[in-house]
């Protein structure tokens, strides 16, 4: 009870002390169509659960790029949307949001199969880190907001709440009720369907990096899911149950006038990264 009323208290006291004014408010949102999708309830609690992003996470520049309160307010706004049915408290264990100008170059270090590591740089829109920071690049950022199922904010955030059973593997931990199963089912079935469908050259209904593996099917699913429900549903009703479920709410769908989410050439390799 105590620990209950004191996390109310310092809640609410971040709030206040971090409230955006409004029109800083809406210089920085205005242009996001994922967000004027929300409504009256949504929006209130969008705000509010972006104003505790702000209270709780630093941003940096890199890259030799300025950043202003604008874009911190927008990268809160939108990082605030996976956990709108949620809580603020998902994004716990990591503090740092860094922002280059554009796409930036990371250097990996992986293994193949027959066991021969490989160093390599690559061209990125974001990372996720596991206990780490979320790295973004500012003009991804701003290519995000039209509502086409591809939002590297969403996107990273999605791999960050994925991390919280220890690894991102395309398994984020389910609530009580929900059938870890029908889950593994639901989505080991997309992800085979995606990858036959990209080997053979069809279309496979949504962005074809969803293909790369389980973590970033995961991410690619929560995005469109985010921005163009009616997507998934279409294609793959059975992960937009449990997205549904997840999330604990079913976005509205996209404006008309948005096609289906199929293939996007223009991903930079956005994807999550290892502990260091």
């Amino acid at each position: 009870m105590i620990a209950r009323v004191l996390r109310g208290w310092w809640r609410g006291r971040q709030l206040r002390r971090y409230a955006v004014d409004d029109a800083l408010w809406r210089r920085a949102t205005h242009s996001d169509s994922v967000l004027a999708g929300l409504d009256a309830g949504e929006r209130v609690r969008l705000r509010e659960l972006a104003t505790l992003f702000l209270a709780r996470k630093r941003f940096y520049a890199a890259g030799g790029g300025e950043f202003v309160p604008e874009q911190a307010v927008r990268i809160a706004a939108l990082a605030a949307v996976p956990v709108l049915g949620l809580d603020i408290d998902w994004y716990r264990g990591w503090q740092s949001v860094i922002v280059y100008p554009s796409g930036f170059l990371a250097r990996h270090r992986e293994m193949d199969e027959a066991g021969v590591v490989h160093d390599e740089a690559r061209a990125l829109a974001g990372e996720a880190w596991d206990n780490g920071p979320v790295i973004l690049s500012w003009s991804d950022v701003e290519a995000g907001g039209r509502r086409d199922g591809w939002n590297v904010v969403l996107h990273e955030l999605a791999h960050k709440l994925d991390m919280l059973n220890g690894e991102a593997n395309g398994m984020p931990p389910l609530h009580r009720g929900m059938d870890r199963r029908a889950w593994t089912r639901a989505f080991t079935e997309a992800f085979e369907a995606i990858n036959a469908a990209v080997e053979a050259g069809r279309d496979p209904g949504i962005d074809d990096y969803a293909a790369t593996d389980p973590a970033e099917c995961f991410a690619v699913f929560s995005e469109t899911f985010l921005e163009m429900p009616e997507v998934v549903a279409a294609h793959f009703p059975a992960v937009h149950e449990q997205l549904a479920a997840f999330y604990r709410r079913t976005p509205a769908e996209a404006h008309a006038g948005h096609g289906p989410a199929g293939h996007h050439g223009g991903r930079s390799g956005s994807r999550h990264g290892e502990s260091r």
